[in-house]
């Protein structure tokens, strides 16, 4: 899973690039916003989490930006796509993206798509939904965690006004301190799920990757995919493991993995999912259950 515990961004790139890549090699174009007015929605240690609602349309990016919180972004109908510096994940209703403090992402629609983003407090030198000094180095990079029912009620119940807005009323924000407890220990007791895609930093293949991600299928080898970089197969094949430390083919299946979430989460059929990614549904299956431990019906079912 990308590691993003980064103190500055890495050069040469911003978490645009890659969704942007992407939709061009598409045909689509992107339209961007600006984030909405993060500071009026701060999280306090009197309000420990603050949420707030944006409907969007299918490619719409939120420019690149960064706060001193953490955050997780949950989509409770549509598609999104996040992007950091060192890597990428798909995200359907069924999960969320934790992002800890002072990463730089952009957040893509893929679909149409009712937007909760959550800022959570983080006490200084602390990072995590209040977890134990012990568990906190698995917070302190992006993780994609599933999304219980009881969490996506909570979310959806918590209140989306700004800080420009009227004050909460005294039996309002001990309602909004209850929900926020109920959410800490949801997201303390969520499973991290193995959905992510790293990306390089050498730019002859970050442009393979994007092209990888934009279309899995276009070509069936890494000599065909390395025709595009101007490199020999074998020095990409060195780059794969020297920046990603995997094989192509390994790097791939988990872009495979993130297409066919996408693709589960608008209700298609198992069988169209594998043809589309140019798999039959014996070896899909094979990739899937090798990849992530479970049958393709119970990985993509909660879709």
């Amino acid at each position: 899973m990308p590691s993003d515990t980064f103190a500055t961004p890495l050069p040469e790139f911003t978490p645009s690039d890659s969704a942007g890549a992407a939709n061009r090699r598409l045909g689509r174009e992107l339209s961007y916003v600006e984030s909405l007015t993060p500071d009026l929605f701060m999280p306090t240690r009197s309000r420990p989490v603050r949420v707030k609602n944006r409907r969007l349309r299918a490619d719409t990016q939120i420019k690149p930006h960064h706060h001193p919180w953490a955050q997780v972004a949950i989509s409770t109908a549509g598609v999104i796509r996040l992007d950091v510096p060192t890597g990428t994940y798909i995200v359907p209703p069924s999960r969320a993206v934790w992002i800890p403090p002072g990463v730089e992402h952009a957040v893509t629609m893929v679909e149409d798509a009712d937007l909760r983003t959550l800022y959570f407090y983080q006490p200084v030198g602390r990072c995590g939904p209040g977890v134990a000094r012990h568990d906190e180095p698995a917070w302190q990079q992006c993780r994609v965690l599933e999304v219980s029912e009881l969490l996506r009620a909570l979310v959806r119940e918590m209140p989306t006004a700004s800080n420009a807005g009227p004050a909460l009323s005294p039996d309002e924000l001990h309602r909004e301190r209850h929900l926020s407890a109920l959410i800490l220990d949801e997201m303390r007791r969520a499973n991290p799920v193995r959905l992510g895609v790293d990306l390089p930093h050498d730019k002859r293949l970050r442009n393979l990757c994007e092209a990888v991600i934009a279309d899995p299928t276009r070509h069936e080898t890494l000599a065909e995919w390395a025709q595009d970089t101007g490199a020999s197969p074998r020095t990409v094949a060195r780059l794969f493991r020297h920046e990603l430390g995997s094989t192509f083919t390994q790097w791939r299946q988990q872009v495979v993995l993130a297409k066919a979430v996408s693709l589960a989460a608008s209700r298609v059929p198992m069988a169209q999912i594998a043809a589309e990614l140019g798999y039959s549904p014996s070896a899909f299956s094979a990739m899937v259950r090798k990849s992530v431990g479970q049958s393709p019906g119970r990985f993509f079912g909660s879709q």
